[in-house]
């Protein structure tokens, strides 16, 4: 690895200036809404998460309406986005910034990383886009430009690669500019430097690139990663059970995956008709089957669910115990789409 003779500022910044997308948080970037997109793009690609942010923000256009949001609504807001830890985390960091902050998001990068689901790669983005202050913001597209610009063989999951690329951005950033320079890396990233295929012909920076000059074309082999561990492999069975007064949701446990999200009736494991038809009959509700469901799979980022159960119904609508209910309006309960294969069919 070689150091890099001149700055990339110059280049970059002009390149961005003639390139930039207008996004709806870049236009207005307010700390929360800088905020509230960050923490929806992780692990979301851009188009996804556009109409979910501008639905988001027209229910909960500040902090103080976020940090009171019924907790269901909030997940029904979130539903489809996945990891939904985030807008638990997201919720709770907001009912802090009322209590100690007076409702506006603290004013410096060392108090905006003690909040809930907030790390040094969000607390940057804020800091630096929001309040100018002159910070790192690296993510995986910052660590692929950097990895590729200075030919850096270091595997990027490991906190020493990620250490050197954050002293090398402080580096190059330009202390007056912070916010627009690191939008432009973040574009750089996602719009030519590409995990596959970058257009090195397009990139405002190809001139200065190390990895560039020693790898030609096979510079795509970097950033280098250690291999993804094996998922988990779990078989899940459902039962989906319709009544008078609608469907069978029970909610999941408070802590783990899906933490307190609403579901159909469900058991981790591969279930007999007459296992799950005693799990129905634990909470009151005496069902009879009616069909197979189709098989089904979902994939998480550690674990892979195959899905498969039955339908049945039941002609009677006891009063269920806390954690569980009959759905009658889709619109009131939030079901995750790792059961997306059934959802449709509970509307």
């Amino acid at each position: 690895m070689k150091e890099l003779q001149y700055p990339i500022a110059p280049p970059l910044l002009a390149w961005f200036q003639n390139v930039r997308r207008s996004l709806p948080f870049r236009e207005d970037p307010t700390p929360y809404h800088v905020w509230v997109s960050e923490i929806m793009l992780q692990q979301t690609r851009m188009a996804a998460v556009l109409p979910y942010y501008e639905r988001f923000m027209n229910v909960l256009p500040d902090v103080r309406s976020l940090a009171e949001c019924d907790p269901d609504r909030l997940n029904k807001l979130w539903e489809g986005l996945g990891y939904y830890s985030r807008v638990r985390n997201l919720q709770k960091a907001a009912q802090i910034v009322c209590r100690d902050y007076g409702g506006e998001l603290p004013r410096t990068y060392e108090e905006l990383l003690k909040l809930p689901g907030i790390g040094a790669y969000t607390a940057g983005a804020i800091a630096s886009i929001s309040m100018g202050i002159p910070v790192p913001a690296v993510d995986g597209n910052v660590l692929r430009v950097f990895s590729r610009l200075y030919n850096d063989e270091g595997d990027i999951l490991q906190p020493e690669t990620k250490e050197r690329c954050t002293g090398r951005v402080r580096q190059q950033m330009p202390p007056d500019a912070a916010g627009d320079f690191n939008q432009a890396l973040m574009e750089l990233g996602a719009m030519v430097c590409t995990p596959r295929s970058p257009d090195c012909v397009r990139c405002p920076l190809q001139d200065l690139c190390t990895g560039r000059e020693a790898r030609g074309d096979a510079v795509e082999a970097l950033p280098v990663k250690a291999p993804k561990k094996a998922r988990t492999a779990v078989t899940v069975t459902v039962l989906l059970i319709r009544s008078p007064g609608g469907w069978l949701v029970t909610r999941r446990p408070e802590k783990g995956l899906l933490a307190g999200l609403w579901q159909p009736l469900t058991a981790e494991k591969l279930c007999t008709e007459e296992e799950m038809l005693e799990m129905a009959g634990k909470l009151g509700v005496s069902a009879r089957i009616t069909a197979p469901l189709p098989a089904a799979k979902h994939i998480f980022t550690h674990v892979e669910w195959s899905l498969c159960g039955w339908m049945a119904e039941t002609d009677t609508v006891p009063v269920l115990s806390e954690g569980a209910a009959w759905m009658d309006d889709p619109a009131d309960y939030s079901i995750p789409s790792a059961f997306a294969a059934y959802r449709d069919m509970m509307i």
